[in-house]
C-alpha cells in the first residue's frame, strides 16, 4: 500500500501577492510508519552564497537561501524544519512563538542543484514534532539586498515577513 502523498505548494510572497508560476515551490509530504519525508522541487537562486560549514545542522540558515516547514501541533508547540539547497538543514521545536526549546535536531536530508531549480528529500523522525492534529505552513528566502525575497503557502499578517505565527498556519488535509 502507497503511502498518502499531500502537497504544499508556495505560490506567492509572505503577503499573499502572488508570483509567477516558473517561482512556485512544491513540497510533497509523504506520511511514512516512523517519519515524514519532504520532497522539495524550488527553483534556485545560488544567493546568498551556502554557509561555509559542511552540509548537515546549521545555526541561522534562515540567512541564506531556504525553504522552510512549520508543523505546529495541538498545543502552543511546533517544529520548524529548514531546508537549503546545499544540503545545509535546522530543525527546531518551539514552545510558544519564537521560544526555541531544542535545535539542530537530527534530520536525514539530500539536496540536489540541477541548473535553475534545486530538489531535495527529507526525513523527520515523527517523535520530533508536536502532537496531532497538525497545522502547517511553508515558507521561503532568497536574495539579497533590495532583492531579498520572502514567500509563504498561507498570507501573514503585518508590515513584514514574519513566518513565526502559528494562527496562520493551515490544517493538514
Amino acid at each position: 500500500m502507497n503511502p498518502p502523498i499531500r502537497s504544499l505548494r508556495i505560490a506567492s510572497l509572505w503577503n499573499g501577492k502572488s508570483i509567477p508560476e516558473a517561482h512556485h515551490i512544491v513540497i510533497e509530504w509523504v506520511q511514512l510508519p516512523q517519519c515524514i519525508e519532504l520532497r522539495i522541487d524550488a527553483p534556485y537562486c545560488g544567493s546568498p552564497a551556502a554557509p561555509e560549514a559542511a552540509p548537515g545542522p546549521t545555526d541561522r540558515l534562515w540567512e541564506h537561501e531556504v525553504v522552510e516547514v512549520f508543523v505546529a501541533g495541538s498545543n502552543d508547540q511546533y517544529t520548524e524544519i529548514e531546508l537549503a539547497p546545499s544540503g545545509h538543514h535546522l530543525v527546531l521545536q518551539l514552545a510558544g512563538v519564537r521560544n526555541p526549546v531544542a535545535t539542530k535536531l537530527p534530520l536525514r536530508f539530500d539536496a540536489e542543484v540541477l541548473k535553475d531549480r534545486w530538489r531535495g528529500v527529507a526525513r523527520i523522525d515523527i517523535g520530533l514534532l508536536p502532537p496531532t492534529p497538525w497545522r502547517v505552513n511553508a515558507t521561503a528566502i532568497y536574495g539579497e539586498g533590495a532583492l531579498r525575497t520572502y514567500l509563504s503557502m498561507t498570507p501573514l499578517a503585518g508590515p513584514e515577513p514574519d513566518f513565526h505565527q502559528p494562527d496562520r498556519f493551515r490544517p493538514l488535509d
